[in-house]
């Protein structure tokens, strides 16, 4: 078993390559930091598994997409602090395998290579509530090489991702923009769902990316 940990934290690394030495000895270990040495990795030494934060910095699920693509019996498994049906239906769609979150038990870990390695989707406890709280049918879901597109952003919802950033709350947006709360609520919730994050940091990590917002306001505010 020739398994990558595609993670940009040198930590996590470190404690994930330790906890499958110890329980899967016989596997062949290789650490990724970023996109480009995943797929140098990958293509050097034909791995089989690659268990990956997509949502790291120095990754993106564009990142699986474009591997599955070149090399189709990889299998990957999700390995995030990102937990909604909405980050799970796009990771299968962009070639994931199996989910699990970044604090589950090790024993879940260590299922989670050897039934994936063998084919098998596995999902640990808390991947598997959101499926049935959200009553999501994975079976119907499929990978699909063409669902890496950009995320499309809509003008109104840049213009209510810049006063989230701004620390407006959702009453003091709806008055600004003549709205109602209602609709700010969602907007926001389809906002995090298309940048596949689930809380207010990661939205103003987007904008402070796309440069909608300045980040020298948190540093001299």
């Amino acid at each position: 078993m020739k398994i990558i940990i595609a993670d940009d934290s040198e930590l996590i690394r470190i404690g994930l390559r330790t906890v499958l030495r110890v329980n899967i000895p016989h596997a062949q270990i290789y650490d990724a930091k970023d996109s480009a040495s995943l797929f140098q990795l990958a293509r050097t030494h034909h791995a089989d598994l690659v268990m990956i934060d997509y949502a790291a910095d120095q990754f993106s699920i564009h990142s699986i997409a474009e591997l599955k693509a070149r090399q189709q019996h990889i299998h990957f498994i999700a390995m995030t602090y990102r937990q909604s049906s909405a980050t799970l239906e796009t990771a299968i769609k962009a070639g994931i395998t199996s989910y699990i979150t970044k604090d589950c038990d090790i024993t879940e870990i260590i299922d989670a290579a050897k039934e994936t390695y063998n084919g098998k989707r596995y999902f640990c406890k808390k991947i598997t509530r959101i499926i049935a709280e959200e009553n999501l049918d994975i079976d119907s879901i499929a990978f699909d090489p063409n669902n890496s597109e950009p995320i499309v952003i809509s003008p109104r919802e840049l213009e209510i991702i810049r006063l989230i950033a701004n620390g407006l709350t959702n009453s003091e947006i709806a008055d600004k923009l003549c709205l109602s709360t209602h609709t700010v609520n969602t907007h926001r919730r389809n906002i995090m769902a298309k940048l596949s994050v689930n809380n207010t940091a990661g939205i103003v990590m987007y904008a402070i990316k796309a440069n909608l917002i300045q980040p020298n306001k948190f540093l001299f505010g």
